[in-house]
């Protein structure tokens, strides 16, 4: 089924704005602590997360030029539904292969209290970021924001996975656990970009 756009109130817009520059913020704070550590710990798996979030941030940004530009033009929400599937789709990839490549053995990560720290920062925040945009997605019948909520639900998954890796290494020094929990997560990444692009959006199933 096709997402029927609607006309958003003004309140709802503002709601919108507020929660998108709420995102935009966190994300920034979250992908430049998580890509640092990662360099620092050569953490696959934060690498990982940290690439999730700066995808997500990117995501936040044109979906907040959305709804400031266009707040009730079909054409303006398509495109927009577009680019954010087009986003999780590179997510797609790029957690694949990082995965793979921890499994060859290319790297060998190190414990991170920093990361960790980051790690369970967003596994607070993050559902609280997805609840409210899928309601605001059921509201405004927005495949851009459905597909941002989905980014959002990744990166808390991503979280918790990067946790559940960090902790097995850090105390069984097993480093193949968190590459392949991130590989299990890239076919539902794949699903919701699909969804995305045909322009579903929440409530729509």
């Amino acid at each position: 089924m096709m997402f029927v756009l609607k006309i958003p109130t003004q309140d709802t817009i503002r709601r919108i704005q507020r929660i998108q520059t709420v995102t935009i913020v966190w994300m920034t704070v979250e992908a430049a602590i998580s890509l640092v550590a990662a360099w620092m710990a050569r953490s696959p798996a934060l690498l990982a997360f940290g690439g999730d979030s700066a995808i997500e941030l990117l995501s936040a940004i044109v979906v907040l030029w959305r709804f400031r530009a266009h707040p009730d033009h079909e054409q303006s929400e398509k495109h927009a539904a577009r680019i954010a599937a087009a986003l999780l789709f590179v997510l797609a990839a790029y957690v694949a292969a990082v995965s793979v490549l921890t499994l060859l053995g290319y790297s060998e990560p190190k414990t991170t209290y920093v990361g960790i720290a980051v790690l369970v920062a967003a596994s607070a925040i993050m559902p609280w970021l997805v609840k409210e945009k899928r309601k605001l997605s059921a509201i405004t019948g927005s495949a851009a924001l459905r597909a941002d909520a989905a980014e959002s639900a990744l990166c808390a998954y991503l979280a918790l996975i990067a946790l559940v890796g960090l902790g097995i290494n850090a105390i069984w020094h097993l480093g193949w656990a968190d590459p392949i929990a991130a590989l299990v997560i890239v076919p539902i990444i794949l699903r919701e970009g699909w969804e995305a692009m045909r322009g579903k959006a929440c409530g729509c199933r």
